[in-house]
């Protein structure tokens, strides 16, 4: 009976130090992601970054980029080039200010392709333009893969009247983006070899 006591004693303060535990680390998140969200809130953009993946988004982009006439455009993967050129032409956007990146393949790699580049040009905060059923998974890509490199980011969502993506889909991506930041892979070609 004594044995039984002391046992239960040893097992109610592992699990005290193991609640104390994940609520700090809790807590350490939850810290993080607040003070990345009020660092965009006072940081002004000075780019924009659509994500490819609608067409709706390049001509929202253009759009909005008519409001903001100092700032470069950076457009991953969407869609054919000529097509978001005429885009951006038509609403009297200079070529100069659009840069065309086709190197993802699929939301991660919308980030991960752009983001040291985006650093190296000296931008620290971004206007991230993608649907509005797609910014929930942007945004939890985004804070991981732009704030590793001190990018903060102000969404901007464009209406699509989808609903939103299944959460399993943001964080899918959301452990993707975390391989990238520890490996360098962004396990792509495994997703891909799953669509296909």
């Amino acid at each position: 009976m004594w044995l039984r006591v002391n046992l239960n004693k040893q097992r109610y303060k592992r699990l005290k130090t193991s609640r104390s535990f994940w609520f700090l680390v809790g807590l350490l998140m939850a810290s993080w992601f607040g003070y990345q969200q009020l660092k965009s809130e006072f940081q002004r953009p000075q780019a924009l970054l659509v994500l490819g993946g609608a067409t709706e988004r390049e001509v929202f982009a253009a759009k909005f980029a008519r409001t903001h006439p100092e700032l470069p455009i950076w457009v991953s993967s969407g869609s054919n080039p000529e097509f978001a050129e005429w885009v951006f032409s038509e609403a009297g956007i200079k070529s100069d200010r659009v840069h065309l990146d086709y190197r993802a393949v699929d939301t991660v790699t919308n980030f991960t392709t752009l983001v040291d580049e985006l650093k190296a040009r000296g931008i620290d905060s971004v206007y991230l333009i993608t649907s509005d059923d797609h910014m929930r998974r942007a945004q939890i890509i985004g804070e991981i893969v732009l704030g590793s490199r001190g990018i903060s980011f102000k969404p901007v969502a464009v209406p699509s009247g989808r609903t939103p993506e299944p959460m399993q889909k943001a964080l899918r991506d959301g452990a993707r983006a975390i391989l990238w930041l520890t490996t360098g892979y962004t396990g792509a070609n495994f997703t891909q070899a799953r669509i296909e």
